[in-house]
């Protein structure tokens, strides 16, 4: 039997995180964290709501995630994000050791693989997981941004 639980369906919750930040005029990034088919983290981007530039959808999910835990490590967990990390997500990634990333829509301007950084050697990386939905939302965003202005 197929597992429910596979990257689309924990991808679809980092989208409704995405939604949650869209709703708060954030640029619309969402992530959850996973562990045993649970998840156990979730965050979306909050910079212009704590008007701070590391509060990033993976940072959030990140302190949700070792709260959740107890632990600063992330070994047996994953990372769903819908965009691309950057290269300061991808470098606290890092320091998780989170065991897997998968992310959505690409960032060939502000991704990580854009800028080469490391992450840890165990991670494993999944890319484009319903980039098209992740980047949509995006794209939504910022249309309406600039019609806005």
């Amino acid at each position: 039997m197929m597992n429910p639980f596979d990257d689309t369906y924990f991808m679809q919750h980092a989208l409704k995180e995405a939604q949650l930040a869209f709703d708060k005029g954030e640029i619309p990034v969402g992530a959850v964290i996973v562990m045993n088919d649970k998840i156990i983290a979730r965050g979306h981007n909050l910079t212009e709501t704590l008007n701070d530039v590391t509060a990033h959808a993976e940072m959030q999910a990140f302190t949700a995630a070792s709260d959740f835990l107890g632990g600063k490590y992330l070994k047996e967990c994953t990372l769903y994000v819908t965009l691309e990390p950057c290269q300061m997500c991808a470098g606290a990634s890092y320091w998780t050791q989170i065991g897997r990333i998968v992310y959505g829509a690409a960032d060939k301007q502000r991704g990580f693989v854009n800028y080469k950084t490391t992450l840890h050697p165990k991670t494993k990386v999944t890319r484009g997981v319903l980039s098209e939905a992740c980047g949509t939302i995006l794209k939504r965003f910022f249309i309406e941004k600039r019609n806005l202005n």
